[in-house]
Order: C-alpha cells, then structure tokens, then sequence
C-alpha cells in the first residue's frame, strides 16, 4: 500500500525546503551579481535581481587576465593529486584491511593522527622542504605535498575490510597475484569508495587557497582560487568580475559532482564504518 503522506510530512518537506533555499541563496545572489555592473553591486540600487543584465564581467575574466591558464593549471594538478591520491588510498588500505605486519596497529594510528593535525601547523617545514627542492613557483609545489590522503587511507581500509577474505582466497589458489587480485577483485567492489573519495579529493585540491597563494607567486603558474585575490585592486574592488570569476570556478566542480553524484552518494551509504 502507498504511504500516506500526514500532516509532519508536509511540515518536515517545507523545513527541508527553507533550509535548501537558505543554503542556495549565497550561489543565486553571485551568479546574479556576475551579471550586474559594479556600480549597481556598490550602490545596491537594482536590488537582487540586475536591472540590466550584462556580460561585462566575464569578458574582463577573460580579456584581463591569463584566466584560461589558470584553468588548465587548476585542471592538471587537481587530476593529478585525484587519479595519485585514490592509487595511495587504495593500495595502503589493502595492506591495512587484509594483511599482518609488526606495528601495523602503531602506524595506522600515526596515520589518523596526522588527521588531527591542521595544515597550519606544518605550513612552515612543508614550505621551506619545497623551498629547498627547488619547487617554488612550479605545479609539482602543489601536488607533492598532497599525494597521500590519511582519511583516503582510512576509508579504504574501512571498506576493503568489508570484503570476504574466502572470496581473496579463493583467487589466490585460481593463481591470482596481488597485483591481479587488487585490479580484478579489490578494485571493482570499492568503485563505489573511490568515486566519493575521488569527488573529495578533486574538490579540495580545485578549491584550494592557501597552499598556492604562498608558494606560487608567477602569474603563468596561478590556479583559479587565486584569481579571486587578482581580481582585487588596490583601492576598488570590481565585485562584478570576482562573482563572475567565481562562478567559473564553481562550474567545473558542479559538473564532477553532477557525472559522478550516483557513485558518490552508493559511496557514502556503502561505506563500512567498524
């Protein structure tokens, strides 16, 4: 039978939709601003909506500044700390989930408690270990810091555990080495796992800030984040051109979001959690 739907389910889908208008409000009022002129955004005059919508702002994004590059530059070390992060994660979580060795139980607990620690704390050493390799002002700043995941090796290993180990058994005595029995077996069972990782991952490294703005000083090598803090002058900020900048910005996040929403949400919900 159908459920009826009573009077706390009407009350809990209106909640539900207050709450997603309230968090939606923030991306409508920046795409609507990027459409705006910057002297309407200062006066506040044409309210929420643009009086007279405009382009202008995404023709500066492009015609002012090596945006396109950026792009590509975000694009290059965000796949690449992605496809890197999620062969660490799984790999590391393999070896935790299903094999024995002396200070195994002591390293695993290191590796969480690097989780603990916020980049902050370690800013300094990390920058001036990128200092001495010579790496300032190159890509390879932002990913070599950024290729080993501590909560990509706890999910992995939380999910492999998952995985019966009559089923790995029995693959080894059909002549399976670990190399097979990892691309065979392990990883088509943990796609689910990797797709949510992976979207992590990719979020984190394209919308990352602080790292780039100080180690990354030439123009040629900036990521997009940076392009907010270009786009500032000195004495004026043209709010039309940030909001459009950052809506570009948002674009591509929303489109691996959009691709990969199935596997990531099956992700999350698979995920075993002892």
């Amino acid at each position: 039978m159908p459920h009826k739907r009573s009077v706390w389910d009407g009350v809990l889908i209106a909640v539900l939709a207050v709450a997603a208008c309230i968090m939606l409000l923030p991306y409508a009022w920046m795409v609507l601003s990027s459409l705006k002129s910057n002297m309407e955004i200062v006066s506040g005059s044409g309210g929420f909506f643009p009086s007279q919508p405009s382009l202008e702002g995404y023709r500066t994004v492009f015609q002012d500044a090596p945006f396109v590059t950026w792009l590509l530059n975000s694009l290059v070390t965000s796949v690449i700390i992605t496809v890197i992060t999620l062969l660490t994660s799984s790999l590391a979580g393999y070896i935790f989930a299903k094999h024995q060795f002396k200070g195994k139980r002591l390293l695993f607990m290191l590796i969480l408690a690097t989780m603990m620690i916020p980049f902050q704390v370690i800013m300094i050493p990390t920058y001036l270990i990128t200092s001495e390799l010579g790496l300032v002002n190159n890509l390879m700043a932002i990913i070599l810091p950024n290729l080993v995941s501590s909560y990509g090796v706890f999910l992995a290993k939380q999910f492999i555990e998952e995985i019966p180990q009559d089923l790995l058994e029995a693959a080894r005595i059909d002549g399976a080495g670990e190399f097979r029995l990892m691309l065979r077996i392990i990883s088509p069972l943990i796609m689910p796992m990797l797709s949510a990782l992976g979207i992590f991952t990719f979020m984190n490294s394209w919308n990352n800030y602080l790292w780039p703005l100080i180690v990354l000083n030439d123009e040629s090598k900036m990521t997009v984040p940076l392009a907010l803090v270009y786009f500032n002058g000195t004495h004026q900020v043209n709010y039309n051109v940030v909001m459009s900048a950052a809506v570009l910005i948002t674009i591509p996040v929303i489109i691996v979001f959009l691709i990969f929403q199935k596997q990531f949400i099956k992700g999350l919900t698979m995920t075993g959690m002892k």
